[in-house]
């Protein structure tokens, strides 16, 4: 699992424009968060620095923010008190769920930002998601976001440089992004991306990460979802567009 340390001080300028608020973020999801009961129990287990978590919290959910990361960790837990919106943290990754919180725990959980790629392959995907899928009530829901791995391959080796600068707490910075694409599916991937900030006297703090990935095709997340008894209830995804969501019920 790949750990986005040195980007974690820098996260929110690969956040869009409308996530960065919590509220917001949360409101993207207002479809699925019709479906749950009052005083749900949420887990966000891939939670960044934290908007969703925050934002489902703001709702008077009881929420769970886990990451790799403990710089991540530690960002959600500022954000949430920032906005005095309680949210429970802990430094775990999947596969290590489990140990922290017992099964049939959440009423939902959500896996997103495009992050179970960096699950260790086949058998990394369908652990981590056979820790979500034990954590949920029968009943209970996974949502999870995906790039969509068949565009990314399709394009190949390259550098996307971006065509406008991103302003954060009146700073700007370019993004970068290096896809190293392997030749096969199954082959470790690698995505480097970096964060070059500008100041008004012209001086540049950049900061990378090198980051490994195993990407899968939309036809084999579906497969590993039923795997571990999880039935997909609604799938977005469009071979054109960027990203899908999928939403998985637990039998």
């Amino acid at each position: 699992m790949s750990g986005y340390n040195a980007l974690a001080e820098v996260y929110e300028w690969l956040i869009s424009d409308v996530k960065m608020a919590p509220a917001e973020f949360a409101a993207s999801f207002d479809d699925v968060l019709n479906l749950l009961p009052p005083n749900a129990h949420v887990l966000d287990c891939s939670c960044g620095t934290g908007q969703l978590a925050v934002g489902l919290a703001g709702r008077g959910m009881h929420v769970v923010a886990t990451d790799a990361s403990e710089a991540m960790v530690r960002r959600t837990a500022e954000l949430s008190e920032q906005f005095r919106a309680p949210v429970r943290t802990a430094r775990a990754d999947w596969q290590e769920l489990p140990e922290h919180f017992d099964d049939d725990t959440f009423d939902m959980v959500f896996c997103v930002g495009n992050s179970l790629h960096h699950a260790e392959g086949a058998r990394g995907r369908v652990a981590a998601l056979e820790s979500m899928s034990r954590l949920l009530h029968r009943g209970g829901r996974l949502v999870l976001t995906s790039r969509t791995w068949e565009l990314v391959r399709a394009r190949g080796s390259r550098l996307e440089i971006s065509d406008r600068l991103v302003r954060r707490n009146g700073r700007d910075a370019v993004v970068v992004y290096r896809w190293d694409i392997a030749p096969n599916w199954e082959d470790e991937h690698h995505i480097e991306i970096a964060i070059a900030q500008l100041d008004a006297a012209g001086s540049v703090l950049a900061r990378s990460e090198l980051l490994s990935s195993w990407p899968y095709r939309h036809e084999e997340l579906e497969a590993e979802l039923r795997r571990v008894g999880l039935q997909t209830e609604l799938s977005t995804f469009n071979l054109e567009a960027e990203n899908y969501m999928v939403v998985a019920s637990k039998a």
